[in-house]
């Protein structure tokens, strides 16, 4: 088998690639800061993983997070003006879902990421562990499916 073939992207990572070495547009950094200003708050946190591949409605959402439904109003418009979620009006009721996949994998990677800093085996590498047929090969976490938590 070729080198990288078959693997998810972030086993493509190659430590002489010229991508770290360009400048970033100052436009696109700022763009970046802001995604993560949106991102520091654990509200929106909790909004963006609970419309992880689905849509829900406003007091859908507060009912699942146990909030008052003019919070997470004010919390989505936010989210919805930094465009990292979008809407979709059904008679008189609003629809949120995540503006696109990139956002997805970013909270998925970020919820990740904090999951490493627990003892024991991260929640999402738990399914790895507990089917054999997936251990050993490198596609097996990104094909594991996610796991959602509500607190």
């Amino acid at each position: 088998m070729a080198a990288g073939v078959g693997l998810p992207y972030y086993l493509h990572m190659d430590a002489g690639s010229k991508a770290a070495d360009r400048v970033l547009p100052v436009d696109q950094v700022d763009l970046a800061v802001e995604v993560f200003r949106m991102l520091a708050d654990p509200t929106r946190i909790q909004l963006l993983w609970a419309l992880i591949d689905t849509e829900r409605s406003v007091n859908d959402l507060a009912a699942h997070l146990g909030r008052p439904p003019t919070s997470v109003s004010q919390h989505l418009a936010k989210l919805r003006m930094a465009r990292l979620v979008r809407t979709r009006r059904e008679g008189t009721h609003v629809f949120y879902q995540l503006e696109n996949d990139h956002i997805a994998q970013l909270v998925q990677d970020a919820i990740h990421n904090a999951e490493h800093a627990g003892p024991g085996t991260p929640p999402h590498h738990q399914s790895v562990q507990a089917d054999p047929s997936l251990s050993g090969t490198a596609s097996s976490i990104a094909d594991a499916p996610s796991r959602r938590r509500t607190s």
